[in-house]
């Protein structure tokens, strides 16, 4: 059952010293995090006027201090979270204000970000510059959702371009947060081996039965294009689907579902009724964080069999944690990937090679310690 099947040399899963190896985890925050774009916040944390928000940015692994603010006109800010003057944490809680001040030495900021003022320096001639303004990250919105990133990387429009193609027709900016069915998992497994779960059906039938009596696994398709997997669940006959425009690439299909993974860590899974997004949140190199937040676009009725998803993730993390243990042997040796089934695993390792050791493009040897 080979579909577009990605053209790599990279026939073989990283080696086991991959997911274990600390110098490796810490060198993916810098080369492949910090320059990568992380889900901020979605609409339902939108704020009214003269607000702000404090909040951490991929917690337990960036750790970014950020702020949300919202203006007198109402109009959203992001910045860090970080007085521009000697590094203190600039608000702590969330809560109305009309402007910013450091607790430290009584800097003050308006909610756009400008430095207003500072005890001692205000008949400073140069006083404020640019550099005593609020520092902002790089934001993009789309849909209801937030983006950010600190470092330089993947234009925006690129990233998302796969994404926008496929449901770009589907109501998003009427997307309704629901607090009862997002949930928080602990996976104890390393983030690459949950990502690499997620990227291939071939374990549906050996490990999801729900799953598996959903969708048609006979016709799975897999497709990768810029940073972005996408794998498409066909429904059998008797499951809801999409209607589909005409001019939709995938017109005359029974589409249960489009599982869209953004490079490094987001998966964005859209239904009829509305959008699962996952967050996989690295914690330590074998301990991993999942965030579930659900969407429903609005006038939809239906929703998330919450049982049925709650059941496919522990059935996931169960397998991939029995994973973590057996990448740790000493005698594992990784075996040649099935094609087809498993090319948005070898696009993965490929992204992540290429972030990691740009000047190889792709060959994964004497990279690896």
């Amino acid at each position: 059952m080979i579909r577009d099947t990605a053209t790599s040399a990279l026939r073989t899963p990283l080696p086991g010293n991959f997911y274990r190896d600390e110098s490796l985890y810490l060198q993916m925050k810098k080369k492949v995090f910090l320059p990568s774009w992380q889900f901020a916040f979605g609409p339902e944390a939108l704020l009214p006027a003269n607000q702000a928000r404090p909040f951490t940015l991929l917690p337990g692994y960036l750790n970014e201090p950020m702020l949300q603010t919202s203006d007198e006109e109402g109009v959203e800010h992001l910045f860090a979270n970080v007085c521009s003057h000697r590094g203190n944490l600039l608000v702590r809680k969330a809560g109305p204000c009309k402007h910013l001040v450091c607790p430290y030495h009584g800097r003050r900021f308006s909610l756009n970000g400008q430095c207003k003022s500072q005890p001692g320096l205000n008949a400073v001639p140069d006083f404020p510059g640019n550099e005593d303004h609020l520092h902002q990250p790089e934001t993009a919105s789309w849909g209801g959702l937030t983006f950010a990133r600190i470092l330089p990387g993947i234009p925006f429009q690129d990233w998302i371009k796969p994404i926008q193609e496929r449901v770009g027709f589907l109501p998003l900016d009427t997307l309704i947060h629901i607090p009862e069915r997002s949930h928080i998992y602990k996976v104890k497994a390393n983030w690459a081996l949950y990502v690499e779960n997620y990227l291939e059906g071939l374990h549906i039938p050996f490990v999801h039965p729900t799953l598996r009596e959903a969708l048609d696994l006979s016709a799975y398709p897999v497709e990768t294009n810029g940073f972005t997997v996408m794998q498409s669940g066909i429904a059998k006959d008797h499951e809801p689907a999409f209607d589909l425009p005409a001019s939709h690439p995938d017109h005359g299909k029974r589409i249960y579902a489009w599982y869209f993974w953004l490079f490094p860590n987001l998966m964005l899974n859209f239904y009829p009724w509305g959008l699962s997004l996952n967050l996989v949140q690295p914690q330590t190199p074998k301990n991993t964080r999942i965030r579930f937040v659900t969407y429903r676009f609005a006038g939809q009725t239906g929703g998330p069999d919450t049982h049925a998803l709650h059941d496919t993730e522990l059935e996931d993390e169960s397998i991939v944690e029995t994973v973590q243990a057996g990448v740790r042997s000493s005698l594992y040796k990784p075996g040649r990937m099935v094609p087809g089934w498993e090319d948005g695993v070898i696009f993965f390792h490929q992204c992540l090679l290429s972030s990691l050791y740009p000047q190889h493009k792709g060959s994964k040897e004497d990279q690896i310690p």
